[in-house]
């Protein structure tokens, strides 16, 4: 089976997406940028809240996206070959737009904490490094994984793996680890997993 990150994969990075929108550069900041999870999304909070954006605002602009060139084809073609599970740290409420863009994979993400006037005042992890996680509960069924992503949080579910690489990761994270290969392309990770499942 296969588990793939979500944004920066096969989508867009939505904050930046909603960043360009708004005009609030400091939104831009995402887990390629900040390993601190929780801190990240508490300055995240903390802006959406003191400028006035709700849920609404952010959806608006995730239903007008869509996902990167080559995404789709390549979800496509994995899909005719093995299972696909995406794991992101994404939320559920605003990816939804997007799922059905590619074709509705199996998404495992979190979920917001939504005040009665739709602004947005907190978030529930599915579980507590849930990318590694879920790796382990499926190996646990006897699966056998392939994982790849491009940010700090994404690092855990690749060790966790069988097999794994980096994708269109930040230099800075392929410096750091240089125990995990990585790729730039759709055609590259597709050998990759091609050659993990033929091995």
């Amino acid at each position: 089976m296969v588990c793939l990150d979500l944004e920066g994969v096969l989508i867009p990075e939505i904050w930046i997406a909603f960043s360009e929108a708004t005009g609030i550069s400091a939104l831009r900041r995402t887990t390629r940028d900040e390993p601190d999870y929780d801190a990240l999304m508490r300055f995240r909070i903390d802006i959406l809240r003191q400028q006035g954006f709700t849920l609404k605002d952010i959806t608006r602009v995730a239903s007008g996206m869509e996902p990167l060139e080559g995404a789709v084809q390549f979800t496509k073609a994995l899909r005719e070959k093995t299972e696909l599970i995406i794991l992101s740290d994404t939320y559920e409420e605003f990816a939804r737009p997007l799922m059905a863009k590619l074709a509705y994979p199996t998404l495992f993400c979190n979920s917001l904490v939504i005040a009665p006037d739709g602004s947005i005042t907190g978030y529930r992890l599915r579980q507590k490094d849930g990318k590694r996680k879920a790796v382990e509960a499926l190996q646990s069924l006897n699966l056998e994984i392939f994982a790849a992503g491009d940010s700090f949080n994404d690092l855990a579910m690749i060790r966790a793996s069988e097999g794994g690489c980096l994708f269109r990761a930040p230099q800075a994270i392929r410096e750091s680890c240089p125990d995990i290969p990585w790729v730039e392309t759709y055609d590259e990770l597709l050998a990759q997993i091609t050659a993990f499942l033929n091995r």
